[in-house]
């Protein structure tokens, strides 16, 4: 018998390699548009959304000066979506999803996620918006996991106000990787479109900046 073989207790002791992370960015790389701005006007409508943009108009000029993302979208949380339970909220992203998902998700950037489930990896989509309101997309497109902003809710599992986590955007991205893999996560591939994706493409061995352009 060969003496350069492991023995069977030292194989099976052995843990295996996780699979590498290919991390998408979602609006403006999956998407064409921003979809939580979509998803804000779809619900409100038009007259609704108007009035409520028009009350965001001292947080939009704070925010000239703070240049503080995630207190400008807490804003717009507070201002359409408070007091909303729930079950209710995850209802309508699901609505939004299954009416818009078509014309939102660039077809280029749908095939690449494609080309990427045939390989041995795991597919994440990590997004400053709201993870409630992007899950059915992820749902619907299999990834393997969903790293986005977290709304904050009350006691009565309604919405309130805010978000339970930092924006999910520039350092933040690296953050909630390595939080959910693990500090030596390997990035195969990473897709973005904005400098809040900067933080993200730096870890990766692809790195995929404005590369999809196409349209429903």
């Amino acid at each position: 018998m060969a003496q350069d073989q492991p023995a069977l207790s030292e194989q099976s002791s052995a843990t295996p390699q996780e699979p590498p992370v290919v991390a998408f960015d979602f609006d403006g790389t999956l998407t064409t548009r921003d979809s939580f701005t979509a998803f804000l006007k779809w619900r409100a409508g038009t007259w609704r959304h108007a009035a409520g943009m028009l009350r965001l108009a001292p947080a939009a000029i704070a925010y000239l000066f703070h240049r503080d993302r995630g207190r400008l979208k807490a804003a717009a949380v507070r201002e359409f979506l408070k007091d909303t339970p729930r079950e209710r909220l995850e209802a309508e992203a699901l609505e939004f999803a299954e009416r818009f998902s078509r014309s939102l998700l660039r077809p280029d950037a749908v095939a690449a996620w494609m080309r990427w489930r045939a390989e041995p990896v795991r597919l994440v989509i990590v997004t400053a918006s709201p993870e409630l309101l992007v899950a059915p997309f992820a749902r619907g497109l299999g990834a393997d996991a969903l790293i986005g902003t977290e709304l904050a809710f009350d006691p009565q599992d309604r919405v309130a106000g805010g978000f339970a986590t930092p924006n999910c955007r520039g350092a933040e991205k690296v953050v909630r990787l390595k939080a959910l893999f693990g500090a030596d996560v390997e990035i195969r591939a990473a897709y973005g479109d904005t400098s809040g994706d900067r933080e993200m493409l730096a870890m990766a061995e692809l790195r995929g900046y404005r590369v999809f352009k196409g349209t429903p």
